[in-house]
């Protein structure tokens, strides 16, 4: 084997080496994926019981489906900008509400309203009945911030959630998740005009369950087995293409008939 077919060789087994590497640490990604759609689909499932009761264990709490009954305090409710929905920009009205028999508030995302900058809302236009029960599922918040959390512009716009940066914004005990909401038991308020392009109904629209789906894990797994595969044939014909080469050599030297020196008389 020439040396150049050797080099070649040892390249294409160490990438492909590497592929399988990467495919198998694609499945491992689809395994983890896999178990956690099954732990969402089991607390997303489950009978909503108290925010109160559902937050005592903190660290099952996520995603679990819970329902606060209390007040909405609206003069400090802030919108989560950049939001999209189907396309549109908009953002998240995050309100806070007192939970009834006790001093904790809990945060309650109300769903989406169209925002043409994506941060701005009419804060009046979307109000609901203050004192009613809602039920959604539970999302922590982080602990702390990592980068800028309010709008340099507008007080009441929030980037994303920080808990730290909130407990300096509110005057009062606030719960550690983010309870979403998806249900109401109260009807809507009836909004001042006829619902149109410029003017909307006043419920915002409620997010969705979070989407249980696999990724493209195992697509990508596929991929790099594919990859690794086509290294090894490709090392394989140029192993054979360099002994073909060799044995073609080996013959047309051995074709050659050396010539006959005459000597002089």
């Amino acid at each position: 084997m020439s040396r150049r077919a050797l080099a070649f060789l040892l390249f294409a087994l160490v990438v492909s080496a590497g592929c399988v590497r990467l495919g198998f640490w694609q499945l491992h990604r689809l395994h983890e994926r896999r178990a956690l759609n099954a732990m969402l689909l089991d607390r997303l499932s489950s009978e909503p019981r108290p925010v109160r009761d559902v937050v005592r264990d903190s660290a099952t709490a996520g995603f679990r489906r819970a329902t606060a009954s209390g007040t909405f305090d609206f003069a400090n409710e802030f919108s989560l900008a950049s939001r999209t929905r189907q396309g549109s920009p908009g953002v998240n009205l995050v309100t806070p509400m007192h939970l009834a028999g006790t001093d904790t508030v809990v945060l309650v995302n109300r769903g989406w309203v169209y925002a043409p900058d994506a941060m701005t809302a009419d804060f009046a236009r979307w109000k609901e009945p203050a004192d009613t029960t809602v039920t959604g599922y539970l999302v922590a918040i982080e602990p702390t911030a990592r980068g800028p959390v309010s709008a340099a512009t507008n007080a009441r716009v929030v980037r994303h959630l920080a808990f730290d940066s909130l407990t300096r914004r509110l005057p009062y005990p606030l719960a550690p998740f983010l309870l979403v909401e998806t249900e109401t038991s109260a009807p809507a308020a009836v909004p001042a005009e006829p619902a149109s392009a410029t003017a909307p109904a006043a419920t915002p629209a409620r997010l969705p369950l979070p989407t249980l789906d696999e990724g493209p894990h195992l697509g990508y797994a596929f991929q790099w087995f594919a990859f690794a595969l086509i290294g090894v044939v490709g090392a394989a014909f140029a192993i054979r293409a360099d002994r073909r080469g060799a044995l073609r050599r080996g013959s047309h030297r051995a074709l050659k008939i050396p010539r006959e020196r005459h000597e002089p008389m």
